[in-house]
């Protein structure tokens, strides 16, 4: 159903415009090593494009010249295959319509699958449905076995070939099945601990193979070599890499958009809009409503429509499909690059010197194919030679997302949006940028909380509340200086690897400390605001005026931190008396171990009554003294 108006979702088939990135599919995939993304990206590219090494196969449709090409990643399994499925939009179906007995039973199910998504179809968890062809059989290439053809809707047509092999004993799709349609299943790799007919045995990455014939005793890698080897030598099967990735369908039946600027004319076919006539604009029109028909708004625009072919001057029809709003964020960024230039996309001065983009960060939903695209994009151009390098971004990080209090994805209609204007009324613009910040780790998700926003608020005031006990010494105190460094050298590393949270978390720790003394010197006061600058500018701003700072906080110069001085002088460490804590001590950082177990025995003498038959020191933690008896 439509999420917007309810009414019925149903699959048609329609001719549409593709841009032809499977051509591309390797080079997406290798090009990754050479860019710095973060890993749960790049596992996102590749799974989408999906890569994978097996076979296709021909399976013989009995009494017919026909074959059933399927393409497999496991063709060693080809002995344990008890049935074949086809979908439901698969043309072999209208082809034999005449031969099919159960024909009405096909449209019907064939109906029941296009109102459902590809999702919906695919899903692991759901009831599976399915038909048999009545009149139709396969024969097993390997072993001559007859097999039931089935039509089932997990089958998509836009993967593999639109038909599969299955092997009910080694996938579990295909067990279930199996088990509710009561189809034969034939274990081919060993080593399931119970039998297959009560259970799917799928960790088959490895094992040996058996009830296969000439690959009996082979290893999963030794066979699948055997057996394409086999397939290729009689004809009936070669080697095939395969992606999940399809042809990227560039048609939207809406009036936004840019125009295709393609021309259908009669006499000479498609032919495209001369250069001098780009860019084509849409027309302006009062209403731009969708039309009955499924078609673009624009079909019904006939004085936009209506045209001349380029070629030869006879009518013709404009392309009424615009353009997906993929085709200008794929690209956009080019133009900022050299923004006037009326002569091409950008200088090739301006492209050499801008390209890649440096640092592109954006959310985790566009890390598959806005990015996927947007590569794609680029590496034709690259091709065309009109950019300079093969990737256009070389570094790609993501934040995660804001969820409503209720843990859901923000929306209108669940009534979980937060307007941010109301927390700069009722707070203020830095109170919201903290939280932002230190709501949680940049690339997960989190719930909003009001609660949060009150406590990133008091953390400021806090702040503003330093200036109360300002002393007038212009260095760090001497028992706050260790900490003084510590604290530069967390904010500097955090903010550099996008750990605000734990950079503003820092500096609440350190005004504790502040505030433990109710003292700050004014070297102290400089470098906090300094360091929370860019989390709340405005604060900082105003209380740097009001200390009497020169200049502003942003144009001064960022604080250094001393390794040496992050360093703790004395550590606290727990002492232990078989396991169990009985004191704590306050000893130098670099304490020997006999001086600390020594240290450690001496603090809780009284209570070593027995004999000690053991002595630990984890350094910098704890000294364990074992005591029997």
């Amino acid at each position: 159903m439509c999420e917007r108006c309810g009414s019925e979702v149903v699959r048609k088939v329609k001719s549409q415009w593709m841009l032809k990135i499977t051509a591309y599919a390797d080079k997406l995939i290798q090009d990754l090593d050479g860019v710095d993304y973060v890993e749960r990206v790049k596992v996102s590219q590749k799974n989408w494009i999906g890569r994978s090494e097996g076979a296709e196969v021909d399976f013989a449709i009995k009494g017919k010249e026909e074959k059933l090409r399927i393409y497999t990643t496991r063709p060693d399994t080809l002995f344990g295959v008890t049935y074949m499925v086809v979908s439901p939009e698969h043309p072999i179906i209208d082809r034999y319509q005449s031969e099919i007995g159960n024909w009405e039973e096909v449209i019907a199910y064939r109906e029941m699958a296009s109102k459902k998504s590809d999702f919906e179809r695919t899903e692991l968890a759901k009831d599976k449905t399915g038909v048999a062809i009545d009149g139709l059989s396969a024969i097993n290439p390997v072993n001559n076995q007859e097999i039931p053809i089935w039509i089932s809707d997990y089958v998509l047509m836009t993967y593999g070939t639109g038909a599969i092999m299955a092997v009910p004993a080694h996938d579990e799709r295909d067990w279930e099945f199996a088990k509710k349609f009561q189809l034969p299943i034939v274990e081919v790799v060993a080593g399931s601990p119970v039998s297959v007919q009560e259970a799917v045995y799928t960790d088959v990455a490895e094992g040996t193979l058996v009830n296969s014939d000439f690959l009996n005793g082979l290893s999963v890698a030794e066979a699948k070599k055997k057996i394409i080897e086999h397939l290729d030598e009689k004809g009936i099967g070669i080697p095939k890499t395969n992606f999940k990735l399809r042809d990227w369908v560039f048609s939207r039946q809406r009036y936004w958009g840019e125009p295709i600027p393609i021309i259908q004319c009669e006499s000479c076919g498609f032919v495209p809009l001369e250069e001098s006539q780009l860019p084509l604009e849409l027309p302006e029109v009062e209403s731009y409503m969708p039309t009955d028909n499924g078609e673009s708004p624009l079909a019904a625009m006939t004085d936009w429509v209506n045209t001349s072919c380029p070629v030869c001057g006879k009518a013709a029809k404009r392309e009424t499909d615009t353009m997906p709003q993929w085709a200008g964020s794929s690209w956009y960024f080019l133009r900022y690059t050299d923004p006037k230039n009326t002569d091409a996309l950008a200088s090739k001065e301006a492209l050499q010197y801008w390209l890649p983009v440096d640092w592109y960060n954006g959310g985790m939903e566009h890390t598959t194919l806005h990015l996927l695209y947007s590569r794609f994009w680029h590496k034709f151009l690259y091709d065309e030679k009109v950019v300079p390098c093969p990737e256009p971004y070389q570094k790609r990080t993501s934040h995660g997302m804001i969820l409503g209090s209720n843990g859901e994805k923000m929306s209108k209609s669940r009534g979980n949006v937060v307007n941010p204007d109301d927390i700069v009324r009722d707070y203020g613009a830095d109170t919201l940028r903290t939280y932002e910040m230190f709501i949680g780790a940049f690339d997960l998700s989190a719930s909003w909380s009001e609660d949060g926003v009150k406590g990133c608020r008091r953390f400021l005031e806090r702040v503003w509340k330093l200036q109360d006990f300002l002393t007038k010494d212009e260095g760090y105190s001497a028992d706050l200086e260790t900490k003084m460094h510590q604290t530069i050298k967390k904010v500097d590393s955090d903010f550099e690897n996008l750990k605000y949270n734990t950079a503003i978390a820092a500096m609440m720790a350190l005004i504790n400390d502040f505030y433990k003394k109710s003292a700050v010197t004014r070297g102290e006061f400089k470098t906090l605001l300094t360091l929370l600058n860019p989390v709340a500018p405005h604060i900082t701003e105003e209380l740097w005026e009001r200390a009497g700072f020169e200049g502003k906080v942003y144009q001064t110069i960022w604080p250094e931190y001393e390794e040496a001085k992050t360093i703790e002088a004395t550590v606290e460490i727990a002492v232990q008396v078989n396991g169990k804590v009985k004191a704590t001590l306050q000893v130098a950082h670099d304490i020997t171990k006999e001086d600390a177990i020594a240290a450690g025995k001496e603090a809780v003498k009284d209570k070593l009554n027995g004999t000690v038959m053991k002595e630990i020191y984890v350094p910098g933690r704890l000294v364990n003294i074992v005591v029997k008896g």
